[in-house]
């Protein structure tokens, strides 16, 4: 079985679960998720990707969108795993508060996983400076990792 550790920040579509669920053709796959919702403090780079994205109109709700709080991501974590078990992966995952990039190398490391998925949305000025998780995330875990956007439906 092909062990991936899939990072998120929202709740996976249905698009977004069959893109990683076939990544490995027929292989069985488990996922250990990690989700961290975007906080407060992206709101400045949610803004500007939106602005490079022309999304004018989210820049002006970008500060409603991130007063969701803990049952929101609670309730968003439980669907995206509900949705992978239904396509035939096994699927365990948790909310992650701080330090992301910390908890995806003891993940990697305790699961001996075998990759690492982060699929987000785009985020363009983090990755211009290589402060997005798929990039920091390439120097620390000593797996292959791949970077995926995710679906906007």
């Amino acid at each position: 079985m092909f062990k991936t550790v899939l990072m998120i920040e929202k709740a996976l579509s249905d698009a977004d679960v069959e893109l990683v669920t076939t990544l490995h053709s027929d292989e069985k796959v488990s996922f250990v998720v990690l989700m961290q919702p975007r906080g407060r403090q992206d709101e400045l780079l949610r803004a500007l990707d939106d602005v490079a994205l022309g999304h004018l109109d989210k820049v002006v709700h970008e500060h409603d969108e991130s007063e969701s709080g803990p049952t929101v991501a609670s309730e968003s974590l439980e669907h995206s795993l509900r949705h992978l078990r239904r396509a035939g992966a096994e699927a365990v995952g948790e909310l992650v508060e701080d330090k992301p990039l910390e908890r995806l190398k003891a993940v990697v490391r305790d699961q001996e996983a075998d990759e690492v998925v982060v699929l987000t949305s785009p985020h363009f000025v983090e990755e211009f400076f290589h402060r997005d998780w798929a990039s920091q995330a390439r120097h620390k875990v000593g797996v292959p990792v791949l970077r995926l956007f995710a679906s906007d439906s």
